[in-house]
């Protein structure tokens, strides 16, 4: 199973009037990171939108907070596949405290295979073959 994680800093501009990580920022980040994820498994969504007139849509997202996030902790946002469908996948993006490992955060981002090709109409539809089997792969197998 393939995953990108990515380490970074809470910075000032992160936090809300309580001084902690405005939810938000969560979904900034997961979105982030589900673009990146993409790139570390050789598809590049710019490359599918342009190209092929592909998108992988937001259908729903969640998140669940089990620890608050201050300013300057270091944290590290892990990426996966953990479902995968005709038309849908959905990521996980988990979120731990870099010094000890505490799991902070989790979300999901239930994304939904888009032909874009006329933007006034977009159509969901299933995800093609080749595509496909990038991410059975990357998911672990069938």
């Amino acid at each position: 199973m393939q995953q990108n994680v990515i380490e970074r800093k809470i910075m000032w501009g992160d936090l809300d009037s309580l001084g902690i990580v405005f939810y938000p920022r969560y979904y900034e980040w997961f979105d982030a990171c589900g673009h990146l994820f993409f790139e570390t498994i050789n598809l590049n969504i710019g490359e599918l939108w342009s190209k092929r007139k592909i998108l992988f849509g937001l259908a729903e997202t969640s998140c669940r907070y089990f620890k608050p996030a201050r300013y300057h902790q270091s944290i590290r946002i892990v990426t996966k596949i953990d479902a995968l469908e005709e038309k849908t996948l959905i990521l996980k993006h988990t979120i731990h405290a870099s010094t000890d490992d505490t799991l902070m955060v989790e979300g999901y981002e239930n994304r939904i295979c888009l032909d874009v090709s006329n933007p006034k109409k977009f159509k969901a539809i299933a995800i093609p073959e080749d595509i496909y089997t990038i991410i059975e792969n990357a998911k672990g197998g069938a």
